[in-house]
């Protein structure tokens, strides 16, 4: 069975009421993230139900849905109630991207529940979300810079030069000439993608632009990514902050702490 049989037959199992949510119904639009069981779903009231491989969420008010379950904003709500920081940045970046959701709805949507378990984490990492960001490995990359005390790169920029357009690239320190791209495996196993490729770096180093390209297998030393962007940044000029890597920067691989998500007393 795929993902969305099982899915499928989860809801069929189901009361009529209870609707898919969190990364259950996000899953339905294509997002292959996470671990698909448990499955996640929401109902009004006190029901309580075992099925195995399922989590039904019980709520005195049910969130907003459509066809297909709750609405991807209010499952990204849900999902923001336990997962990390630097998942939501990954997770909140392809909704906007793909234009599932857009930040107003989010924030409308959490602030209106302001109650509902999730809702002041979305609102606290909203402002860390970036529609332009194409794939969840670009977001998680941009993460991990901004977290340690980076400046915030431009994100999907163009690059000209006088004669002509040079490339689009994942992460851009203007100022600084530096570029940052995150090379998935598509890149090597693709023949047309990896002479594009070719050709494209040879443009950027023609116009004196340093890069750093980042994998998957680099990402799992994150610091060791931010100092070798940081390293490229005072090569280029930098004098700014050096990485730190202390509570900001621990907060990325932990739940959205509470002492952030109160809301601000008036």
């Amino acid at each position: 069975m795929s993902d969305l049989d099982w899915i499928r037959a989860a809801e069929l199992a189901m009361p009529a009421e209870a609707r898919a949510s969190h990364l259950t119904r996000l899953r339905r639009l294509g997002l292959e993230y996470g671990q698909i069981h448990p499955l996640h779903f929401t109902i009004q009231g006190e029901l309580h139900i075992a099925l195995h491989g399922t989590k039904l969420h019980r709520t005195k008010v049910m969130p907003p849905t459509d066809a297909q379950g709750v609405t991807p904003a209010a499952a990204f709500i849900g999902y923001a109630a336990d997962a990390r920081v630097i998942d939501l940045i990954k997770v909140g970046d392809w909704l906007l991207h793909r234009e599932h959701m857009s930040l107003d709805e989010l924030l409308e949507t959490a602030r209106r529940d302001r109650w509902r378990p999730g809702s002041g984490a979305a609102i606290w990492v909203a402002r860390f979300l970036d529609a332009r960001s194409r794939s969840l490995k670009e977001s998680e990359t941009r993460a991990l810079l901004v977290f340690a005390g980076l400046p915030l790169p431009e994100v999907n920029a163009d690059l000209f030069n006088t004669a002509m357009f040079i490339a689009c690239v994942d992460l851009l320190y203007r100022e600084w000439r530096v570029i940052v791209e995150y090379e998935g495996r598509q890149h090597a196993e693709d023949i047309w993608q990896w002479n594009k490729d070719i050709t494209r770096y040879a443009g950027l180093r023609d116009d004196k632009w340093a890069y750093i390209q980042v994998t998957q297998e680099m990402l799992k030393q994150p610091r060791a990514v931010v100092l070798r962007v940081h390293g490229k940044l005072v090569e280029g000029g930098y004098r700014g902050p050096a990485p730190l890597f202390a509570d900001r920067w621990r907060t990325l691989f932990y739940r959205v702490p509470s002492s952030l998500t109160r809301p601000a007393v008036t």
